[in-house]
C-alpha cells in the first residue's frame, strides 16, 4: 500500500527502502550536497527533511548551507515525479523560498543521477501516495 508524501509512514518506508538499496554510487558532486527542506501544508503541518549526499533524511541537519522552503504539491512534483521545469517554475512563482547558500540548489540541477540512485527514485515513487 502506498504511503502519503511526508508522512511518517512515508518516511518509514523510505527510509528502509534507502537502507536496502545500499551505495547508491552518487555522482562526486552530490556526496556533500546538504540541503534542509522544509515542506508546507502536509497533513501533519509543515515537515522538515534534508537531502544528504542525494538522499532524503528526516530533519534538519545543523550544517546545510541552504535552506529550501516549499509547498507539499510542488515538493511532491520535484522530489517524487521529478520534474525540473516544476522547481524553475515554483522558484520564480515566489512558492520556493531559498535561504543561504544558492549556488547549493544549482548542483541538484547539473547532475545526474547514477543508474541505482535512479532505480531508487523509482522505488519511492511507487511507494509514494
Amino acid at each position: 500500500m502506498a504511503a502519503k508524501f511526508m508522512t511518517d509512514a512515508w518516511f518509514n518506508e523510505v527510509d528502509a527502502l534507502i537502507a536496502a538499496a545500499g551505495d547508491l554510487e552518487a555522482p562526486a558532486a552530490l556526496h556533500d550536497l546538504v540541503l534542509n527542506v522544509t515542506v508546507t501544508g502536509t497533513d501533519e503541518g509543515d515537515k522538515n527533511m534534508a537531502v544528504v549526499g542525494g538522499k532524503f533524511e528526516r530533519g534538519h541537519h545543523a550544517s546545510a548551507p541552504t535552506k529550501m522552503t516549499i509547498p507539499v504539491d510542488l515538493a511532491h512534483r520535484i522530489f517524487i515525479d521529478n520534474d525540473q521545469s516544476a522547481g524553475m517554475q515554483g522558484f520564480m512563482s515566489g512558492q520556493i523560498k531559498i535561504e543561504g547558500d544558492m549556488s547549493r540548489l544549482m548542483v541538484m540541477n547539473t547532475v545526474q543521477p547514477s543508474a541505482k540512485q535512479k532505480e531508487l527514485q523509482a522505488k519511492i515513487k511507487a511507494i509514494t501516495a
